[in-house]
C-alpha cells in the first residue's frame, strides 16, 4: 500500500466514523484527518477511542469553508479524500431541502475545487484520489420485475435528497473528465450497523422496542431495500481506494433485498430473543402502519457484479448476521443513543409521525 495522508469529511457521522475506525485499525501508520461540522447526525463521541492516536486529528468545520479546506490540505499534505459529508435523510429533505443543496451540491463543489487546486499545485501526482461516497437513490425506483441498478443505470432521483446527491455525483464525474482529477464514485445501498443515528429505520425500530413505543411503518410496508452492513461497506471503500480505476463508478450492495415490513418483523423477533424485560412483548405488537412519505420509492436493488469482478469484493455479512451484530451493539451501548434523543429530536419525531396512523 502506498502511503496516504487521508482527509475524511463527515467522519463523525454513521458510515464515516465506521470507515475511520476500520481504516485506523487496518492502516495504523497512515495519517488520518477527520473534518466534520458536527450537525445533529455528527457525533464526536463516535471517534473518542481514536483521539489519543498521534496519527489521528479531528477538525470541526464545514466542507463549504474554502479557506479552512485550503489550510488543511496544505498543512496536512493531503493526497486522498474520502468524502462522506452529506445531509442524508429523505424525510428531512422533504421538510427542508435547502440544507441538502448547500451541503451536498455546493459543499462537494467547494471540496472538489480545493482538492483540484492542491493537486495541480503539486504537479498532478498520480497517487492522489478523491473518493465520493454516494447512494443508490440517485437511480430512482425499481418495479418488482426490474433488474437491479448497475453503474450505467440512468439517474432518476425522486426526492430532494436523492437529487442533491445526483448533482454531487455529476460534479465529481465532470471533474475527472474535464480536469483529469483522479476521482472515484461509489453508490451504495442502505447501510446499517453501529453508530447509526436513531431516526433511520433499523435503529429507530430497535430503540422504540426498548422504549415500548410504536414502530412506524410507512404505507403498506411493501417498499423494498437492499441492506448493506456498514463494516462490509467500509471494506469495499478501502478496496476502491487501493485498486479502483480513477474515473470509475462502483456499485456496492449487500445482496439483501427485503420488504420494510419483513425487516421490522425480523428486528422484532431478534429483539424478543436478545432483549431482557422488554416493555411490550412480543415486540411485534408495537408495529403501526402510518401514512406513506411523499414520493416514496418502491424498490431499490444493487447489482454488485462490477466490483466483484474487477476488485474481488463481496459482502461478508448476511442480513441475519448483520442485524444480530447491530442490535447487540445497540443493546450494549445504551449510553450512546440515549442522549441523542434530545428535545430537538423528539420535536422532529413528533412532527414526522403525529397524526399519521392509518
Amino acid at each position: 500500500m502506498r502511503q496516504k495522508r487521508l482527509l475524511v469529511t463527515g467522519g463523525a457521522g454513521f458510515i464515516g466514523s465506521n470507515f475511520v475506525h476500520n481504516w485506523m485499525k487496518n492502516y495504523p501508520d497512515t495519517r488520518l484527518v477527520v473534518l466534520d461540522a458536527l450537525t445533529y447526525a455528527g457525533n464526536r463521541a463516535n471517534l473518542a477511542k481514536l483521539e489519543e492516536d498521534e496519527n489521528f486529528r479531528f477538525v470541526k468545520g464545514d466542507i463549504g469553508d474554502r479557506s479552512l479546506l485550503d489550510q488543511l490540505l496544505e498543512e496536512e499534505k493531503i493526497d486522498t479524500i474520502a468524502h462522506f459529508a452529506a445531509e442524508s435523510h429523505v424525510d428531512r429533505s422533504i421538510l427542508g431541502p435547502e440544507a441538502f443543496i448547500h451541503t451536498n451540491v455546493v459543499g462537494t463543489f467547494t471540496l472538489l475545487e480545493a482538492f483540484r487546486q492542491s493537486w495541480e499545485s503539486q504537479k498532478k501526482p498520480e497517487n492522489y484520489r478523491f473518493l465520493h461516497i454516494s447512494t443508490d437513490e440517485v437511480f430512482g425506483s425499481l418495479a418488482p420485475e426490474d433488474p437491479p441498478f448497475t453503474e450505467t443505470t440512468p439517474y432518476a432521483p425522486n426526492s430532494p435528497y436523492a437529487a442533491s446527491k445526483a448533482g454531487s455525483d455529476h460534479l465529481v464525474r465532470a471533474y475527472y473528465h474535464t480536469y483529469g482529477l483522479p476521482t472515484l464514485i461509489t453508490n451504495c445501498s442502505n447501510n446499517y450497523g453501529p453508530y447509526h443515528f436513531p431516526e433511520k429505520l433499523i435503529p429507530l425500530t430497535c430503540i422504540n422496542i426498548l422504549l415500548g413505543k410504536p414502530l412506524p411503518v410507512y404505507g403498506d410496508g411493501q417498499n423494498i431495500r437492499d441492506w448493506l452492513y456498514v463494516g462490509d461497506h467500509c471494506s469495499a471503500l478501502e478496496l476502491v481506494l487501493e485498486k479502483g480505476e480513477p474515473g470509475q463508478t462502483y456499485n456496492i450492495g449487500g445482496n439483501n433485498e427485503v420488504k420494510n415490513i419483513d425487516l421490522v418483523k425480523m428486528i422484532c423477533a431478534l429483539m424478543d430473543e436478545l432483549g431482557a424485560n422488554l416493555p411490550v412483548s412480543p415486540a411485534g405488537d408495537l408495529i403501526t402502519f402510518v401514512k406513506d412519505r411523499p414520493g416514496h420509492d418502491r424498490r431499490y436493488g444493487i447489482n454488485g457484479s462490477k466490483i466483484k469482478q474487477e476488485l474481488g469484493w463481496k459482502p461478508s455479512e448476511t442480513l441475519a448476521t448483520g442485524l444480530r451484530l447491530t442490535l447487540e451493539w445497540y443493546l450494549n451501548n445504551r449510553d450512546w443513543w440515549e442522549h441523542l434523543l434530545s428535545p430537538e429530536y423528539q420535536a422532529y419525531y413528533h412532527k414526522m409521525y403525529q397524526n399519521r396512523e392509518l
